[in-house]
């Protein structure tokens, strides 16, 4: 038996589901690491855009992507993202967008990027004690992970709950643009070819719509109370 299949944890779901804080909050009570794969599409996004890139040029994009180095640093507690550096430029706050989300849900469908990325979230892995949140997390990143989880909620619960935590940022929002986008993105990310996102076989599968956090936090502990070391 793999060792990985014994120490992780994978969460996956669609955008704007409460992946990051439940994640958060369940590797804190496990004592593992947090990994967000999602926050390594978006840095990928944010340099493209930085770089203005043309994603539909696959030979370019591939000679960019040597170019790229990401390391992630754990949060400071499991209220905050984490901290996300950039060829050395701390990009934490630039890639929590609106906008960054949809690029990212347009890379994250492009091979090489899947590949570059896959491998660096499986050597953040090989020695497991992780709760890997993202999209195909339990399907193809660490399809031998002992617990599998996939949170869903309505798209406009999902829209509500995103509209809240970027106005607590001071943000504006247009919850008709932002629904919109959030149709958009499941779109993207259910359709694509490779890796799309959908639930695992073994996945235990929570529908969050009309559950709190902290419900959705005991969910789970019911079903990893044996991983915790």
């Amino acid at each position: 038996m793999r060792e990985e299949s014994q120490v992780i944890v994978t969460i996956d779901g669609p955008s704007g589901v409460g992946k990051s804080t439940i994640s958060r909050r369940v590797a804190a009570w496990l004592g593992f690491t947090y990994l967000d794969t999602g926050a390594m599409y978006r840095a990928v996004a944010l340099y493209c855009k930085i770089k203005n890139l043309d994603i539909s040029d696959s030979t370019n994009l591939d000679q960019e992507l040597e170019h790229i180095e990401l390391e992630l640093f754990p949060a400071k507690n499991h209220h905050d993202d984490v901290r996300v550096v950039l060829n050395n430029e701390d990009i934490s706050t630039r890639i929590r967008t609106p906008e960054i989300s949809m690029l990212a849900s347009q890379v994250s469908a492009l091979q090489k990027v899947r590949e570059k990325l896959t491998r660096m979230q499986q050597d953040l892995g090989f020695k497991g004690r992780i709760v890997a949140e993202g999209r195909d997390t339990g399907t193809v990143v660490f399809p031998n992970a002992a617990f599998k989880f996939y949170l869903d909620a309505s798209p406009r619960e999902r829209t509500s709950r995103r509209a809240k935590q970027l106005r607590a940022l001071g943000r504006e929002v247009d919850e008709k643009e932002l629904l919109e986008m959030t149709l958009a993105r499941d779109k993207n990310d259910s359709e694509r070819a490779l890796a799309p996102l959908k639930v695992a076989a073994d996945a235990i599968y929570i529908d969050t719509t009309t559950l709190s956090a902290d419900q959705v936090l005991a969910e789970l502990q019911k079903h990893l109370k044996n991983a915790r070391g």
